[in-house]
């Protein structure tokens, strides 16, 4: 973190955005909060987030600020957590534009945003990354087991600092593995119950008592 910053949160709260909470009346409420300080170690509640993590966007800019955001996704906990700061994925083979990877070449700079749509939390992470692509051990080491994508190198990041936004605004969705899921076992249910309710009938019909 810069020796500029006083605060955690300073990452995101410049002086211009403090300027802007003034004058729009919520600065002693961040001046409060900020000397709480926003996370910069990953805790139990971020490696839990991170381990039912099956998708995220990821932020980089140019030397001269063009900011740039890139999906990436693979099976929950494809995100994995080397050190109390440090989290890192398999970057897999795309589209060949290498947008975010010349970003980090000039601006390490970087931001990970995270949504959990079935619980309706979302996790802002700011920190520093880089690309390696010269260490074939490290990539294998971070691709997860039996995910059909061709791993090309690996996004270390460090995390400078982390917070949670409150759920306002944020629709529920869920994926269609978890509703397949969900359907499959309520479906398999009923037809346990229609096998139960038919042996009663059979039951009635032929003058068993039940």
């Amino acid at each position: 973190m810069s020796d500029l910053h006083t605060y955690s949160s300073d990452v995101a709260f410049t002086p211009a955005v403090k300027s802007i909470q003034t004058r729009r009346g919520s600065r002693d409420a961040y001046a409060h909060a900020e000397q709480r300080g926003w996370r910069t170690e990953i805790d139990a509640n971020l490696a839990g987030f991170l381990a039912e993590t099956n998708s995220l966007y990821f932020s980089t800019a140019s030397a001269d600020g063009q900011p740039y955001i890139q999906h990436r996704g693979g099976p929950k906990g494809f995100v994995k957590i080397l050190d109390k700061n440090t989290i890192a994925f398999a970057d897999y083979s795309g589209n060949r534009q290498y947008i975010t990877q010349g970003n980090l070449s000039e601006n390490p700079k970087a931001y990970i945003f995270v949504m959990d749509y079935a619980h309706r939390r979302r996790v802002k992470i700011w920190g520093e990354a880089r690309v390696v692509d010269d260490d074939p051990a490290l990539v294998q080491s971070l691709m997860p087991q039996g995910y059909k994508a061709r791993p090309e190198q690996v996004i270390l990041f460090r995390i400078s600092a982390w917070d949670t936004n409150c759920p306002q605004h944020i629709p529920q969705k869920f994926d269609a593995a978890d509703v397949a899921a969900a359907l499959a076992t309520r479906d398999a249910r009923i037809a346990e119950l229609e096998a139960e309710l038919a042996a009663l009938k059979g039951g009635v019909s032929s003058g068993q008592p039940l």
